[in-house]
């Protein structure tokens, strides 16, 4: 999982500092929010011109390490 961890960047001058993919302007947020609204991997790659499957597994695991670190509570609707 460290290896995936490594695709995710954090730049102030990108993305108003979120933490991105590779230092592009794809942004973690925003690639798990189309995994979470149904979209495939398959769909993403399509869409996205040089992301790659490591890139889309490294959000997952970004997201399954944040929170180890945050209290867990689900936001209201």
């Amino acid at each position: 999982m460290e290896n995936l961890l490594n695709r995710i960047t954090i730049n102030p001058e990108i993305a108003h500092g979120k933490p991105t993919i590779r230092d592009t302007r794809y942004a973690v947020v925003y690639i798990l929010e189309y995994l979470a609204g149904g979209d495939s991997v398959e769909d993403l790659l399509q869409e996205f011109k040089g992301l790659e499957r490591d890139d889309i597994l490294a959000c997952l695991a970004y997201a399954a390490k944040m929170l180890d670190f945050r209290e867990s509570k689900v936001p209201a609707a």
